[in-house]
């Protein structure tokens, strides 16, 4: 696991298309709103097959993560947008306040 993370940060260090962009605006809503919504959607998912809660957690809030990540990858081709680290920070924030609404939906 701790492979994966070092890889994640070479990998994402690395980006030469960075976006010139705000804290706020309507993108970042919808990543914080998207990112909720996935990582709920992925710890619901993963209860029902029988993972348990604490391991759904998890599935959930990386799941959400590694979407997010794709999609900022997917961003910094030298036609997309760039790699926004601001976007990122939102999908962070949505995928943990998912991730929590789900929790205290759950009690």
């Amino acid at each position: 696991m701790k492979y994966l993370w070092l890889a994640s940060a070479l990998l994402l260090t690395g980006c030469s298309h960075m976006a010139n962009d705000n804290w706020s605006g309507q993108d970042k809503a919808q990543h914080f709103i998207g990112s909720a919504m996935l990582s709920a959607a992925g710890n619901e998912y993963a209860q029902h097959q029988g993972i348990s809660r604490d391991r759904s957690a998890t599935i959930g809030v990386m799941f959400s993560l590694s979407l997010g990540a794709s999609k900022e990858l997917w961003d910094s081709r030298p036609t997309g947008s760039g790699w926004s680290w601001k976007d990122f920070v939102w999908d962070v924030a949505g995928a943990t306040t998912g991730y929590t609404v789900w929790q205290l939906a759950r009690h």
